[in-house]
């Protein structure tokens, strides 16, 4: 069973097939994994005259171009390099009568070239799907790719694992990460320090910060706020005189805050700390000696002159922690900081809006069906009239068949003060029977009552008739 080229090894392999280009790798550890590649006859090695080279192989290239390796019965040795072999003398002699000279061959297309090219005919999203060692290969391929060079300049190509497989996309960079930032001046001196930078000072320990790093500190805070308030947002002080513990540091109150477009950004300035060995002292070790809880510090911790803002708040662009490095001190990532408080408020502000956008979409919504809920009340409202008029007219009826039976009964009595008083009732009876009966008036529709928001209730389905809630 061949052994699987891991993302390391296919990343050195795509290196090798792009010419070997310098300043790609910060050490040699690429030959130690050349070496691998050639046990795997991927790729072959040469020390001749002292010199350090290596070449694929046509199983490298047919690695490269399919992602596995070439059929057994079809490989060369693992030292025969993927060099055209010289024209033999019988092709240099005169060709005879009726020979063609063979088309001249084709480029041949990389793997990423190919990638590209699938993605561009797809739109820019593709989902390979599937299983197996092929599935599982996709990441590094993914990240040899990125690392080939020949991802167009403005795109992004992202990878990521999804329900139907692996998605693959090639995106175009956001503007404000091609966007050329203007540096932030830092001063030399706090000669007239902001409100916020004086409150800091006014602290007995500023920022929690030891002497030798604060007045770099506050001026970096300086700089940033006048460069936050020239784009129009605020700013403000917060717990400026304490240090976080280490268990909280980036999740301690922040030191002082940024407000762009409603939103808060809150920064904490911390100072990094080195880490040396503990050497352990003979009171250490005696008190571990005797008591077997008592346990001796691997290292010990000191104050450095690095720092580090911590952000909080707001949508993440570019990072959320800034610090001194080596070759990039805080003074050039300024620029950066500052134009991360004005993406997280732009952020924010389309946020608000999209949320206002969708609100007003939402009472749109309910008003129309309240308006649609108000009708079919209505409608119920008549029907229920005319169900009830119907009742009434059925009732009616009953009573007069029962009115006329008793008035055929009373005209067969015989006259006297019985007759009399049976007499008066059905007259009685008649005359209320015809103000019960709806047939002795003309029909109309009825009055509609203004209906109560529990009376609107059964209409609404999801929706409250007191406002567009669910």
């Amino acid at each position: 069973m061949e052994r699987q080229v891991n993302e390391r090894q296919l990343s050195v392999l795509q290196w090798v097939q792009d010419g070997c280009p310098a300043s790609v790798w910060e050490t040699s550890s690429y030959k130690s994994t050349c070496q691998a590649l050639q046990n795997r006859g991927l790729v072959m090695v040469s020390r001749k005259a002292g010199q350090w080279s290596v070449i694929l192989t046509s199983a490298g290239q047919h690695y490269l171009a399919h992602g596995a390796y070439p059929p057994r019965g079809s490989r060369p040795p693992k030292t025969q390099a993927a060099a055209p072999r010289p024209p033999s003398t019988r092709a240099q002699e005169t060709p005879a009568a009726g020979w063609r000279p063979s088309p001249p061959s084709q480029p041949r297309v990389t793997f990423t070239e190919q990638l590209l090219q699938e993605l561009a005919e797809a739109g820019g999203s593709i989902v390979k799907s599937g299983s197996g060692p092929d599935l599982e290969k996709w990441p590094s391929r993914i990240a040899a790719a990125r690392r080939s060079g020949k991802v167009p300049e403005k795109k992004e190509l992202y990878g990521a694992w999804c329900q139907g497989g692996y998605e693959i996309k090639l995106v175009d960079i956001p503007a404000w990460r091609l966007a050329v930032l203007e540096p932030v001046p830092v001063p030399s001196r706090l000669t007239r320090p902001h409100t916020v930078v004086r409150a800091m000072q006014n602290e007995q320990q500023p920022l929690g910060l030891t002497k030798p790093v604060q007045g770099r500190a506050l001026r970096l805070v300086q700089a940033l706020i006048i460069a936050a308030e020239a784009e129009g947002h605020s700013s403000s002080a917060g717990q400026t005189g304490f240090a976080p513990p280490s268990h909280r540091r980036r999740r301690a109150s922040p030191h002082f805050t940024i407000t762009a477009q409603g939103q808060t950004v809150g920064f904490l300035v911390l100072q990094e700390q080195d880490r040396t060995e503990h050497v352990a002292t003979e009171k250490e070790l005696t008190a571990a000696k005797k008591d077997s809880w008592v346990r001796i510090p691997r290292f010990d911790y000191t104050p450095s002159e690095r720092l580090r803002f911590v952000l909080s708040g707001g949508q993440p662009h570019r990072a959320s922690e800034w610090s001194d490095t080596p070759g990039r001190p805080l003074e050039d990532q300024l620029a950066e900081i500052a134009q991360e408080v004005t993406l997280r408020g732009e952020a924010a502000e389309r946020r608000r809006l999209d949320e206002i956008e969708v609100a007003r979409q939402k009472r749109i919504r309910w008003e129309a069906t309240m308006e649609e809920a108000r009708i079919r009340y209505a409608e119920a409202y008549r029907v229920r009239h005319f169900e009830a008029q119907e009742a009434t007219w059925r009732h009616a009826t009953r009573l007069t068949e029962y009115v006329n039976a008793v008035r055929t009964r009373v005209e067969a009595m015989p006259p006297g003060q019985t007759r009399t008083e049976a007499e008066a009732w059905v007259d009685w009876a008649a005359a209320r029977v015809e103000r019960l009966d709806p047939l002795n008036t003309s029909p109309r529709l009825p009055d509609i009552p203004e209906p109560r928001p529990e009376d609107l209730k059964p209409f609404l389905g999801h929706w409250s008739p007191y406002g567009p809630t669910y």
